[in-house]
């Protein structure tokens, strides 16, 4: 998966914004909430988002992947490089990404977000 890919999905969801925090890191919020975060001037491009329970455990298992620094008691994690991901897989990831955060979101600005899906 390219960093092009990443960003062109995750902005094609519904209430995403793209954000530079922490100085270097691109970050993907819906409703402010973090979701994903890329680092685009490491080499390779890292990234790290939210999965569920069992990712977690699947995920940190494989090569390039480990718990998300700061992140990892929320079910974080962390690749070295994002061409580890296959776009197709890259995808699924941050769909279940993005669903996770959206479905804590408030009870009215997940209605608001659901007229705007496509």
């Amino acid at each position: 998966m390219t960093l092009e890919e990443i960003r062109h999905h995750c902005l094609g969801k519904p209430g995403v914004t793209e954000d530079i925090k922490w100085e270097h890191n691109l970050c993907f919020c819906v409703s402010e909430k973090l979701f994903a975060l890329t680092n685009p001037d490491s080499y390779p491009v890292s990234a790290a988002f939210k999965v569920t329970d069992e990712n977690f455990e699947e995920l940190t298992d494989r090569e390039g992947f480990r718990q998300a620094p700061y992140f990892a008691k929320h079910q974080w994690v962390y690749v070295d490089d994002i061409n580890r991901l296959t776009a197709k897989e890259g995808r699924l990831l941050l769909d279940e990404a993005y669903d996770l955060i959206f479905a804590k979101l408030p009870a009215r600005t997940r209605k608001a977000l659901s007229g705007k899906k496509k």
